[in-house]
């Protein structure tokens, strides 16, 4: 039992940082039409700030709060200084400036953090156990899981119960429409951008104490969050929530019940959805 409980905590815990990485990459993809390689870098480097921030102050949930935030600021200024030259050219540009970020990312955390693996030693209250139920239960994922609740429920509130969710469902569909009811269509994409950008900080800051932070992580992350992303379809919110359960649960009982076959995993689920409803789960299928 004590087995079983892990592992679905172990998949709990990789699918809320799917999501938190995927959400982003999604809602860039589906809702502005923006290709963007160079997400996994901004997981690492959200990473790299929290280490940055915790050897500075000691406080891990400071880290939570001022990482992602200036992971937004790198995103919002790469939507407004680059990536907004390539809008209306097609995706070419787009993959080609994002895929060099990436190396130049790879680059920079190198220089200013050195190329060793780091991690983050985590506060008292996060690094025991509690038990419920006679199962002993980690801190820190179950603490990974709640605030993965926290943020989807957030993110639900904030595009489909307010203001903003409604300017930017309509600057989606008709963005000169919405540009003529005086809504600053650019601005609004670089807030999304920024959004986006700072999902993925969080991800990276949640990620450090269990994975390390290492140049190049953002890569690795990033094949996993494309096959959320596609599987759970584009701009959907609550499939990027779907899929990186799935995809996640596919891994972690994959590599128990099949461990010579469990980095084939997430293709596997990504064939299978891919077969029946090429869309993804929650997309919409649109005509070719």
């Amino acid at each position: 039992m004590q087995t079983l409980v892990e592992q679905f905590l172990n998949a709990l815990q990789m699918g809320v940082l799917l999501f938190l990485i995927s959400s982003g990459l999604s809602l860039i993809f589906g809702l502005m039409h923006v290709v963007n390689l160079a997400h996994g870098a901004l997981y690492m480097l959200g990473a790299y700030f929290a280490l940055t921030v915790v050897r500075a102050s000691g406080s891990f949930m400071l880290a939570l709060i001022v990482a992602p935030l200036i992971t937004a600021v790198v995103g919002a200024l790469l939507e407004r200084l680059l990536l907004r030259r390539t809008y209306g050219r097609g995706m070419h540009p787009q993959v080609l400036l994002t895929f060099g970020l990436v190396f130049c990312f790879d680059e920079i955390v190198r220089m200013v953090w050195s190329p060793q693996i780091q991690t983050i030693e985590l506060p008292a209250v996060l690094a025991g156990t509690f038990t419920i139920a006679e199962v002993i239960v980690p801190s820190y994922r179950a603490f990974v899981v709640v605030v993965g609740i926290v943020v989807t429920a957030a993110l639900v509130l904030l595009f489909n119960r307010s203001r903003l969710g409604a300017q930017v469902r309509a600057s989606v569909d008709d963005p000169d429409m919405a540009a003529s009811l005086g809504i600053d269509v650019k601005r609004l994409f670089t807030v999304l951008f920024a959004l986006g950008a700072g999902l993925a900080g969080l991800g990276g800051t949640l990620a450090v104490p269990i994975f390390t932070a290492y140049p190049g992580m953002g890569s690795e992350i990033l094949i996993s969050a494309l096959v959320v992303v596609v599987v759970g379809g584009m701009g959907s919110l609550f499939g990027a929530l779907l899929a990186s359960l799935l995809v996640a649960f596919a891994i972690v009982f994959g590599q128990v019940l099949l461990a010579e076959f469990a980095t084939a995993m997430i293709y596997v689920v990504l064939i299978a959805v891919l077969l029946f409803r090429p869309q993804g789960l929650m997309g919409i299928a649109r005509p070719a």
